[in-house]
C-alpha cells in the first residue's frame, strides 16, 4: 500500500527521494506512527517534504489516496460555534435582492444623509434599510450588507466601508518572529546586491598571498573595501482593518526583511498612504511622520515595497476627505503619485487572493496607479517576481 503511496505522491510533484521512503518506512517498523491517521499524516509529511513549499501538494494527494479513511463531516457539524448561530449580521442575500440595496450616490450625500439620521433616530434598530443598526442593508451601522456606507462599532465584513467610527488600536508587527518558512528570505535575497564599497579594512587573502610570493617571500598585506550588501529598501505595511486576518504571513515577511536588508525602513499606514505615516502603532495619533520628511529624507535608489490587501472604498483612494479614520486635505492617490515620482523602484505585494483582484474596485484603481505589472500575490512566487521587477 504505502509503495502505491510514494508514487502517488511522486505524480502529484512532491520531489519525495527513495532513501526518504525509506527512512519512513524504518519509522514505521519502529512503531513511531501506530492506529492514527493524523500521525501517520504528520510522520510522512516530515519524511517525505523537504520544501514547505510541497506541503500543499502533499496534503491534496495524501487527501486524494486515504479518502474515507477518517470521516470528519460529524466532528464539523457537531462544532459549529454557538456565536455563529447567535450573530445577526450575517445576511445570506440573493444576487436579485443585492441589486436592488442602492448606494446614496457618493461621499457627500452620505455623510449628509448620516447626519439627518443621527438627529431623526431614537431607538435601536437592527436588520432595517434605513435607521442605524446591524444585520440590515442600511448604509449605516455593521454586520449588513451595503454597496458603500458608514460602519459605526462592531466587526468589519464586506470591506466597502467608506468611514468607519470606532476606536481601534492596531499591533505593532514582531520583527523577532520564528519564520514559519526559510523561503521568504531566499526569495527576498533575489533582490540583493553586493558592491564593492567604503575604506580598504578587508584582508585579500588571495591578493597578499599572490603578492608575497611576488616579492620573494616577503609578506605584502593587500586590503579591499568590505563586501556591503548595497540595496536599500523602503517597506510600508497595511495594518488594522482588513489585514488581520493577515499579520502571521505579514510578520515572517517583516522578520525576513529585517535580517536580509542593512538598509530597511519600515513604515505603517491604514489602508492607504495619505499626508503621513507612523513607526508605532500604539502612538500612531500622536507621533506621526510627514510624509515630505519621506520623501525629502530618502534618495532615488531606495526601493519601494508596499504590503497591503488593497481593498477599502475606492473614495479612500481617489476624494479628499475619503480616510475612513481623519480628514485628508489631498487624495490619497495624490500622495501616492508623490512616492512614485520620488522612488521609481516600487512594487505592492497583495495578500488578498489574485482572482479577487478584478473584482475588487479599489485593487484597480491600485494597479491602475502603480502602472502594469507591479502588484503580485503574496506567496512564494508572487515575492520571487516582485524581488526581480525591483531589481531591474
Amino acid at each position: 500500500m504505502l509503495f502505491t503511496f510514494f508514487f502517488t505522491l511522486r505524480a502529484a510533484g512532491v520531489k519525495a527521494s527513495l532513501s526518504e521512503f525509506l527512512m519512513l518506512l524504518e519509522a514505521l517498523s519502529k512503531h513511531v506512527a501506530i492506529f492514527s491517521i493524523d500521525d501517520f499524516y504528520h510522520l510522512s509529511r516530515a519524511a517525505l517534504v523537504k520544501d514547505e513549499s510541497q506541503y500543499d501538494r502533499f496534503d491534496r494527494a495524501f487527501a486524494a489516496y486515504f479518502k474515507g479513511v477518517e470521516a470528519v463531516t460529524g466532528e464539523l457539524f457537531d462544532s459549529i460555534p454557538e456565536e455563529w448561530l447567535k450573530k445577526q449580521a450575517d445576511l445570506h442575500l440573493s444576487p436579485e435582492e443585492l441589486a436592488k440595496i442602492q448606494a446614496l450616490g457618493g461621499l457627500d450625500k452620505l455623510m449628509e444623509t448620516l447626519k439627518q439620521r443621527l438627529e431623526e433616530q431614537k431607538e435601536q434598530h437592527h436588520g432595517g434599510n434605513k435607521w442605524i443598526g446591524t444585520g440590515g442593508t442600511s448604509p449605516f451601522g455593521h454586520g449588513g450588507y451595503n454597496p458603500e456606507g458608514v460602519r459605526i462599532g462592531g466587526p468589519g465584513g464586506q470591506k466597502k466601508a467608506v468611514k468607519v467610527w470606532e476606536k481601534r488600536d492596531f499591533r505593532n508587527l514582531d520583527d523577532s518572529i520564528e519564520l514559519g518558512t526559510r523561503n521568504i528570505k531566499i526569495a527576498l535575497r533575489r533582490l540583493r546586491r553586493f558592491a564593492r564599497e567604503g575604506a580598504p579594512d578587508v584582508l585579500d587573502i588571495d591578493d597578499t598571498i599572490s603578492s608575497t610570493a611576488r616579492n620573494a617571500g616577503y609578506l605584502d598585506i593587500k586590503m579591499v573595501p568590505e563586501r556591503r550588501n548595497a540595496v536599500k529598501v523602503l517597506l510600508f505595511l497595511d495594518v488594522g482593518g482588513s489585514m488581520d486576518p493577515y499579520v502571521r504571513v505579514c510578520e515572517e515577511l517583516f522578520s525576513a526583511a529585517k535580517t536580509e536588508f542593512k538598509h530597511l525602513e519600515y513604515f505603517y499606514f491604514h489602508n492607504f498612504v495619505y499626508e503621513s505615516v507612523w513607526k508605532d502603532n500604539a502612538r500612531r495619533h500622536s507621533e506621526r511622520i510627514a510624509l515630505f520628511d519621506v520623501l525629502h529624507k530618502y534618495t532615488p535608489d531606495y526601493k519601494v515595497l508596499f504590503v497591503g490587501d488593497a481593498t477599502m472604498s475606492p473614495y479612500e483612494i481617489v476624494h479628499a476627505g475619503g480616510s475612513v479614520e481623519h480628514w485628508n486635505e489631498e487624495a490619497g492617490a495624490v500622495w501616492f503619485k508623490r512616492l512614485q515620482d520620488q522612488f521609481p523602484h516600487m512594487v505592492w505585494l497583495n495578500p488578498e487572493r489574485e482572482d479577487h483582484w478584478e473584482y475588487t474596485p479599489s485593487i484597480q484603481v491600485t494597479n491602475e496607479l502603480l502602472g502594469a505589472g507591479r502588484m503580485f500575490p503574496m506567496t512564494l512566487s508572487g515575492l520571487e517576481q516582485a524581488m526581480r521587477r525591483l531589481a531591474h
